[in-house]
C-alpha cells in the first residue's frame, strides 16, 4: 500500500501546493483502491513514483541557482495517440535548429553531463537499463511504439514531475485518476515542464524546442500560460483507427503488471478521457491565429510527408534549408527498409463501435 505522508516525508514534500497534493492524493488512492496490482507491478509503479519525485528534487534545486528564467520557444506536436504526432514529431526532428528532451535525459536528468564525455554515457547506459526490463515484462510494446535512448521522446516523462501524467493510467487501471486527469487545471504541471527545459538549456539552448504529447491536447490555454511564444502543429486522423490502438498499447503496457485487465472498461474509459480533451482543445483553438496553430491530416502526412513539412514550415515562417530537406529524406528512405510487425486491434475488442467513437469524438 502507497502511503503520501510516508512519500512526502521521504522526499521532504512538505508545501508543494494544493494541485500536487491533490494529485499525489488521487494517484495513491486509485493504485492502492483500483489498479489491482501484481506483486511486480506494485514494485514497479513505487519505483516509477519515486524516481519520478527524485527527478522533481533535484530540478527544482538546479533551477533555483539559475538566472534567466525565459526557455526558447517550442513547437508542439499535439493530436490523439497514435495519429501519427510521433512520425511527424520523429520527421520534425531532423532539423537541427529543434531540440528535443531525449529518453535518458528525462529519465535522469542531473547531475548535467557534458555531451560526449563519459558520465553521459554512463547516464545513457542506465536508460538502457531500463528499457531492458521494459523488454522482459512489455515484450510487444516496440511493434506499437519504439524507445530508444538516445531518441526524441514525448513530454509524459517531464509531466511526471508534477504527478500529473497519463503514464500512470497506462501502467494501472486508475480510473479515478484518469477523471481528475481530465478535469485538472494543468498550470503547475507546465511550470514544472519550464523547469525542466530551463536546466536542459543549460547545456545549450536551442534556438527551438520541439516537443510532442498527446496529452498536451486540451490544455492550450495553461501551455500558453507558460509559453506565450508556442506554436502547435495538431495532426487529425479518424478516431475510430487510433482509439483502438491507444487501447491495445496500454493493454500491453499494463499486461506486464495487472491481475486482470477488463477491455470494454478500458475501451470506454479511454475513449470518454479522450473526448473530453478533444473537445476542450476545439474550444480552446478557436481563439488562435493560424501562425500560432496549424491543423494537419494524417492522409496527407502519409501520401506526401515532405510536401506537408514545407507547408508547416511556410505557415509558422521557419526556414527550410537543403540540410533539413536531406536529413528528413534518409529519415524516411530508412523507414521504408525497417520492417515492423503489424499492430494488429480492432473497436470491437474494446467494447466500442465506429459510430460512437465518431459521435464522442465530433468527426465526420
Amino acid at each position: 500500500m502507497l502511503e503520501k505522508a510516508k512519500i512526502k516525508d521521504s522526499f521532504e514534500l512538505s508545501d508543494e501546493g494544493v494541485s500536487f497534493d491533490e494529485a499525489l492524493e488521487t494517484l495513491i488512492h486509485s493504485i492502492n483502491n483500483e489498479a489491482n496490482l501484481t506483486f511486480l507491478g506494485e514494485k514497479a509503479i513505487n519505483f516509477q513514483i519515486k524516481q519520478h519525485l527524485k527527478n522533481r528534487k533535484l530540478i527544482s534545486r538546479k533551477y533555483k541557482t539559475l538566472t534567466t528564467e525565459k526557455v526558447s520557444p517550442p513547437i508542439i506536436v499535439i493530436g490523439l495517440p497514435r495519429s501519427g504526432t510521433t512520425f511527424l514529431f520523429n520527421l520534425l526532428s531532423k532539423d537541427k535548429k529543434f531540440r528535443s528532451p531525449l529518453f535518458w535525459e528525462m529519465l535522469n536528468p542531473l547531475p548535467l553531463v557534458k555531451n560526449g564525455s563519459y558520465k553521459e554515457k554512463v547516464r545513457i547506459i542506465k536508460s538502457k537499463g531500463i528499457l531492458f526490463f521494459k523488454e522482459l515484462y512489455i515484450p510487444k510494446l516496440d511493434d506499437i511504439h519504439n524507445i530508444n535512448s538516445l531518441s526524441p521522446e514525448e513530454c509524459l516523462l517531464i509531466k511526471v514531475l508534477s504527478l500529473q501524467s497519463i503514464l500512470y493510467y497506462y501502467m494501472a487501471n486508475t480510473p479515478t485518476y484518469l477523471d481528475y486527469l481530465a478535469e485538472a487545471n494543468k498550470r503547475e504541471s507546465y511550470l514544472w515542464h519550464h523547469k525542466f527545459l530551463r536546466v536542459l538549456e543549460e547545456n545549450g539552448k536551442p534556438e527551438r524546442w520541439l516537443l510532442k504529447d498527446p496529452s498536451h491536447l486540451g490544455n492550450l490555454e495553461e501551455i500558453l500560460g507558460v509559453y506565450p511564444d508556442a506554436c502547435f502543429v495538431h495532426i487529425r486522423r479518424d478516431p475510430s483507427e487510433t482509439l483502438p490502438s491507444i487501447c491495445s498499447l496500454t493493454k500491453q503496457v499494463r499486461g506486464g503488471f495487472s491481475k486482470n485487465i477488463d477491455l470494454k472498461e478500458l475501451g470506454q474509459q479511454t475513449l470518454d478521457f479522450w473526448a473530453k480533451s478533444n473537445e476542450k482543445n476545439e474550444s480552446q483553438k478557436s481563439n488562435l491565429p493560424e501562425d500560432k496553430y496549424m491543423s494537419v491530416e494524417y492522409e496527407d502526412l502519409v501520401e506526401d510527408p515532405m510536401n506537408l513539412i514545407k507547408d508547416i514550415y511556410a505557415n509558422f515562417s521557419l526556414e527550410f534549408c537543403e540540410e533539413t530537406q536531406t536529413n528528413m529524406f534518409k529519415y524516411l528512405d530508412k523507414g521504408k527498409d525497417e520492417a515492423r510487425i503489424p499492430h494488429k486491434y480492432s473497436l470491437e475488442d474494446y467494447g466500442l463501435s465506429r459510430g460512437e467513437v465518431h459521435n464522442k469524438l465530433n468527426f465526420s
